[in-house]
């Protein structure tokens, strides 16, 4: 893998609003699609655009309000030798003690409007320890094996209940 700056942030640049779509698939919000695998999810988000007037307290307010916040910090002096960075905007590292919790904070403050900046959010997998990306493997696994055995147990007992509704009417 390229070890040189501007691949290992690639992914943090926001993507253009897909504008090609047919009618009826277009949602009523504009939307940039991206997809996401188990291991480019995480806890840790990086949240760009935050006006630099003091607003790291009130960024933690409005996170905490979707989890149970690890930590937020301001990482703009970081990410400066690693990107172009909108001028005179904070850049916080933000760590949640769920991936779930992550997930929604990101769905619902992605592209809003926060002290008159707009927020853009992204996943930072490249925060996270081999620990915490084994945990989370492991959980998406559990997740999966649970699921796979929930539906089979609902496909045999619908299978059940038409089988006997069919003897039913037979008789």
């Amino acid at each position: 893998m390229d070890s040189t700056p501007s691949s290992s942030t690639e992914h943090h640049k926001r993507l253009e609003y897909c504008t090609t779509r047919l009618p009826y698939r277009q949602g009523r919000e504009l939307k940039a699609v991206k997809v996401y695998t188990v291991a480019s999810e995480s806890k840790h988000l990086l949240v760009f655009g935050v006006p630099k007037i003091q607003l790291q307290g009130n960024l933690k307010n409005k996170l905490q309000q979707f989890g149970k916040l690890l930590s937020c910090i301001c990482i703009t002096q970081d990410m400066t030798n690693k990107m172009e960075l909108e001028a005179f905007t904070d850049v916080f590292a933000v760590k949640f003690d769920r991936v779930e919790v992550a997930r929604r904070a990101k769905r619902q403050m992605d592209a809003k409007q926060f002290y008159g900046g707009i927020l853009h959010i992204s996943y930072a997998p490249e925060r996270e320890t081999l620990q915490e990306l084994r945990e989370k493997l492991t959980q998406r696994r559990s997740e999966v094996s649970y699921r796979l055995s929930r539906n089979l147990t609902e496909t045999k007992q619908k299978e059940e209940e038409e089988q006997a509704s069919t003897a039913k009417k037979c008789k």
